[in-house]
């Protein structure tokens, strides 16, 4: 059995159960395997969508919506958006609880919003950081 590196107690994250996990800084990981940028990358292809960026912005200004409210605020029809949040949860983007009807369940955004604010500070300006937002 080999044993994990010690974690250094700066680098931490949000885990989707609410609790908190600790990463080694990126500086400070072995160099991606072939398998683990497989992955990194199928998740940025996920992203690469319009309607799945538009529909996590939508979550993060919310907190929380039902599949209802997102296709009305979309203009989409309720199929379609479930169906973007489906490759969306697969990724554990999305985290979903049934205290609403079964066939509409309310969805919240896990660890996407500094991603996303990550992204928006590389188009608007130089030298911009997620922090710098305000986010």
């Amino acid at each position: 059995m080999t044993r994990k590196p010690p974690v250094p107690a700066q680098a931490g994250c949000d885990s989707a159960d609410g609790g908190s996990c600790r990463r080694l800084a990126l500086k400070e990981r072995p160099l991606l395997t072939f398998v683990e940028s497989v992955k990194v990358m199928a998740l940025f292809k996920v992203l690469a969508n319009d309607t799945r960026v538009r529909l996590l912005h939508h979550l993060v200004r919310s907190a929380e919506a039902t599949v209802t409210d997102m296709a009305k605020t979309l203009g989409m029809k309720p199929q379609a958006v479930s169906n973007q949040l489906v490759r969306l949860s697969d990724t554990g983007m999305l985290a979903s609880r049934r205290d609403a009807p079964v066939d509409d369940p309310v969805v919240h955004v896990v660890p996407v919003p500094p991603l996303l604010d990550l992204a928006l500070c590389l188009m608007e300006e130089e030298g911009c950081t997620p922090s710098s937002r305000g986010g």
